[in-house]
């Protein structure tokens, strides 16, 4: 799949729809698409079928999920921006593919923003394998996980999430509930982001992070720490984005 079908003048319609919507005042939270008004993905495909970015825009389907989520937590003004950024963002013809992987290495081991701040040492050690399979998947072909590590990993990540959470919950609030917010957004796009799951990283990266937001989220996810994870999150993405080609 190739990003815009490879194809500028898709990019230009959909930018040229999103800031027309953003002009309007049009570009608002709750709702995908009604009355000519709607969220990031109804006013870019106007409809809430995020089946559509692939077929009109060559865009994954787990990547309209995430760009959903992201932007339904952002403050209202960043929010307003977000569509706009989001398209400019990808190049024209890239496979995004990678971006998948790259992502939930952040998400789960960045220094500043991943789910192994709150992980024991045994959470840590499944935390970081499951990441190193992600790894992999960017690499050659003949060095990707096989079935076998894929169900190590899967069983390893759950009780890695399931540590991680203890100690989210133990950790200050406003750090617990960043982190609960950045895997939380993570989990809103699961089940499409692995509707074709198909290696070994994935599906154990999934559990992971949905296993950590599901349990350590609680009452510590205030509003004010919830939205400053979703602009690390958004920030991450943009980026990864950019430098995919």
């Amino acid at each position: 799949m190739k990003a815009f079908l490879n194809d500028t003048k898709v990019k230009e319609k959909y930018l040229s729809r999103v800031r027309a919507h953003a002009s309007a005042d049009e570009i608002i939270k709750g709702q995908y698409w009604e009355h000519g008004k709607g969220c990031a993905v109804g006013c870019t495909i106007h409809s809430s079928d995020h089946d559509k970015y692939e077929k009109l825009l060559g865009i994954p389907r787990w990547l309209a999920y995430l760009e959903d989520s992201i932007f339904e937590g952002l403050p209202n003004g960043e929010a307003k921006n977000f569509p706009e950024q989001f398209l400019s963002a990808i190049n024209v013809g890239a496979d995004l593919t990678p971006v998948y992987h790259k992502f939930m290495i952040w998400l789960l081991v960045d220094p500043l923003q991943g789910v192994l701040r709150f992980a024991d040492e045994r959470g840590a050690v499944a935390i970081k394998r499951v990441a190193e399979l992600h790894q992999l998947e960017l690499g050659p072909t003949e060095g990707r996980p096989d079935s076998s590590a894929r169900d190590d990993a899967r069983d390893a990540a759950w009780a890695a999430a399931r540590a991680a959470a203890r100690a989210a919950a133990r950790a200050a609030a406003r750090d617990a509930a960043g982190d609960a917010a950045r895997a939380a957004a993570w989990a809103d796009a699961r089940d499409a982001a692995w509707a074709d799951a198909r290696d070994a990283a994935g599906a154990a990266a999934r559990a992971a992070a949905w296993a950590a937001a599901w349990d350590a989220a609680g009452d510590a996810a205030g509003a004010a720490a919830g939205a400053a994870a979703r602009i690390s999150q958004r920030d991450a993405l943009l980026r990864l984005l950019r430098e995919t080609v």
